[in-house]
């Protein structure tokens, strides 16, 4: 005869209960029992109890194994118990359950070790209390990844780069992906990298995109022509429009930096300021003035 605890008693439930009272009455004894909330002595005692609660749930919480242990007690899940026996046990031999020999249903333990329930395996416990609780234990400490922060280039960030750091005592190559930015956290698995990004001596970035300020003499201003302008990737001409005035933003589309996401890359905007000279010569000042004559 089983000597295992009543699994309507372990969870305070009846056999009528439904199963949203199975589950908020395991929530609150899987809570009370948790081994991490006990300590010393009481703390074996509560991991032994914390497994019952376990196994009680798995079966009250799952219809077919709940109405076999109504039916045969603990006996529904021990090889030694009532399916041996041939007798009554209608998931024995070829029942509609498929099981050849004693119970009817099967249970894994992945950790290694024998089961702690004897001959059924119903699972780690842990596993089943982390997964109730949506994927961690209110009680458990998460471990901490390590944290490390590195310093790059404008164009190191621009354009990716390798790297060599001393990981937990190892030095290692790490590669960082091209369009990296200020404050991009990389997580590399068993740490993650943190990053700063040097100013550019000319070139500024907001998201993907990349900014230019550019001065165009006052005449071209006037008069239009064209000019150089640098990229992240190379130099490029572009064509100054007549009557261009101071301020004005003109589109390199696609001259950004890469998302390290997609690696679709950003937009390159190029800022004009005119260059208003401080000094002028005769000549000049007679061109002014005539163009004042003019109304321009």
């Amino acid at each position: 005869m089983s000597t295992k605890n009543d699994y309507y008693d372990l969870l305070g439930v009846t056999k009528t209960s439904s199963g949203q009272e199975i589950k908020n009455a395991y929530r609150k004894k899987a809570l009370e029992w948790h081994p991490d909330r006990h300590q010393g002595t009481d703390k074996e005692e509560a991991e032994r109890k914390f497994k019952e609660i376990n196994e009680a749930y798995q079966v009250l919480s799952d219809s077919s194994k709940k109405s076999a242990y109504d039916n045969y007690g603990h006996d529904a899940f021990s090889p030694g118990g009532m399916g041996s026996r041939g007798g009554g046990n209608p998931f024995a031999g070829g029942g509609p359950f498929g099981s050849a020999q004693g119970a009817p249903f099967t249970y894994t333990w992945s950790s290694g070790s024998s089961s702690p329930f004897g001959n059924a395996d119903f699972g780690d416990p842990f596993d089943i209390f982390e997964s109730f609780f949506g994927g961690g234990s209110p009680f458990r400490q998460q471990r901490q990844i390590p944290r490390y922060s590195v310093r790059l280039e404008f164009m190191e960030a621009v354009n990716g780069v390798e790297k060599e750091f001393d990981i937990e005592g190892t030095r290692r190559k790490i590669k960082i992906p091209p369009g990296v930015d200020e404050g991009t956290k990389i997580n590399f698995g068993d740490f993650t990298l943190s990053v700063n990004v040097a100013p550019h001596e000319f070139f500024e970035r907001d998201g993907d995109d990349i900014y230019i300020n550019v001065t165009i003499p006052y005449s071209m201003a006037v008069m239009g022509g064209t000019i150089k302008v640098p990229t992240i990737d190379d130099e490029i001409k572009i064509k100054i429009r007549e009557g261009t005035g101071s301020g004005t933003m003109i589109r390199l589309k696609g001259k950004g930096a890469p998302n390290p996401h997609h690696r679709q890359k950003g937009d390159q905007y190029v800022k004009l300021n005119i260059l208003v000279p401080e000094k002028m010569t005769r000549t000049q000042k007679r061109i002014i003035d005539d163009l004042k004559e003019e109304g321009l």
